[in-house]
């Protein structure tokens, strides 16, 4: 069940991030889209109302102009700002001023023959406009209209700040949207995924010591309610299929150990004569040391059926000292120990032995010389304890295998004690596993701190 837990709490932190991504990507592109749309639909505006602003005082300029008694148009000294310039027919100044850096571009506009709005590629800061005109002589003269072009200037700088301001303004209000977006969405989906997260939590929490923990959902109509739903009603399955399974190890074991011990009494007595062929003596030790064997698989087997029941009513905890020391005496294993007294562990000390027992008689049987056990509490809120060997080791390939139900790396062996181990462990939150050590061999028991 961790396994599959940690499928989902990787799927639902997956399944988060990428709709959070996906939403503010979306919505990233969406605020660059109207930025640009808004700057382009700015830019146009802007330089329509530059032209409109330059129609407009171009239009005034011509509306003030007169004719001079030379017959030359001018223009009243209120109406020539900077950069405003009267030219007549030939294209002579006759009225305004000129900035030095814009002659040239002025002198082109003075003989234009239609309106014309001009902005210089070496001055990209002004625009220009080339107003032709033709006025009337004064009172009742006679002749042809005055004719000429008034060229005035309009600075872009103001327009140009207007426009960075409201591509700030954009940009930021843009990146205020794609967090708001990103925030809103991480919350929703968190909300929505609350449920989902419960039922990680009750998943991991499941396990065959508490087989009636369900993740009741209600009676909701969504679908993960929905799921839930399914979710139990499997868990009641699984969870009879493992009663059934107990049941049955559980009576078949004591139908073996009554006819076992028999068979292991009566060729224990039978060695016990003295005027025994040594053929038949070697059959008798034979049948006593299988029938030991087979005794000893049984009681494993019980244990396994048992260690449930036993977990399902307990609390409290114990002192690992105290708990490695008692499995050191159940197994005759001479081991150096370095176990800190204050080290204790979140489960029962019966449970602890019979997990470590397994482990220390495996470190018997194929140590050299030397077996050793510590304990550290680690970050996790669990102790580890360590059983070093300098026997032949495990390979890679094999550190998931000898876990199996009948695996046995001595013969004679019923390969049932690492299986029985871990599965203990795994029934109070803990596991057993190979780990890397400073010796060739080394398991790991962890369970939980107390």
């Amino acid at each position: 069940m961790s396994r599959r837990k940690g499928r989902w709490r990787s799927a639902g932190d997956s399944f988060r991030t990428q709709l959070v991504a996906l939403t503010t990507a979306i919505t990233a592109l969406a605020v660059i889209a109207l930025t640009i749309l808004v700057q382009l639909v700015l830019a146009q505006s802007t330089n329509r109302g530059i032209d409109r602003v330059l129609a407009d005082r171009s239009a005034a300029v011509v509306s003030a102009l007169t004719v001079d008694a030379q017959g030359r148009p001018d223009a009243p000294p209120d109406q020539l700002a900077a950069g405003v310039a009267v030219y007549d027919h030939a294209g002579t100044l006759v009225a305004g001023s000129v900035p030095d850096a814009d002659r040239d571009t002025y002198a082109d506009l003075a003989t234009a023959d239609r309106p014309r709005n001009v902005t210089p590629d070496d001055v990209e800061e002004i625009r220009l406009r080339a107003e032709p005109f033709a006025i009337d002589p004064p009172g009742d003269a006679a002749g042809d209209p005055v004719t000429g072009v008034v060229v005035l200037t309009e600075r872009l700088a103001p327009y140009e700040r207007s426009e960075r301001l409201a591509l700030l303004v954009c940009v930021g209000a843009g990146i205020l949207m794609v967090l708001l977006a990103a925030g809103l969405t991480w919350w929703a989906t968190r909300r929505a995924l609350a449920p989902v997260a419960e039922m990680t939590r009750t998943a991991d929490d499941w396990s065959e010591h508490d087989l009636g923990q369900r993740f009741d959902l209600g009676t909701g109509g969504g679908e993960i309610a929905g799921l839930g739903r399914t979710l139990d009603r499997l868990l009641d399955r699984v969870a009879a299929a493992i009663r059934s399974e107990q049941r049955l190890t559980a009576e078949v074991a004591h139908e073996l150990r009554t006819p076992l011990a028999s068979v292991q009494a009566n060729a224990d007595l039978a060695l016990l004569q003295d005027d025994l062929p040594p053929r038949l003596r070697e059959s008798l030790d034979e049948i006593a040391q299988a029938a030991r064997r087979m005794a000893s698989a049984i009681d494993d087997l019980l244990d396994l059926a048992r260690a449930d029941a036993v977990t399902a009513g307990a609390v409290g905890g114990c002192s690992l000292h105290d708990a490695v020391q008692e499995a050191l005496a159940a197994t005759d294993v001479r081991a150096f120990a370095t176990i800190d007294p204050a080290l204790r562990a979140l489960v029962p000390a019966p449970l602890v032995v019979r997990a470590l027992a397994p482990l220390l008689d495996n470190a018997r049987r194929l140590a050299a010389e030397h077996v050793e056990i510590t304990a550290r509490l680690v970050r996790s809120g669990r102790v580890e304890i360590y059983v070093d060997d300098d026997g032949p080791g495990v390979p890679d390939g094999d550190r998931e295998e000898i876990f199996e139900p009948g695996r046995t790396r001595t013969p004679g062996g019923a390969g049932l004690g690492l299986s029985l181990s871990r599965r203990i462990a795994r029934s109070v939150g803990g596991d057993v596993r190979v780990g890397d050590g400073p010796s060739s061999t080394r398991f790991v028991l962890t369970l939980p701190a107390g």
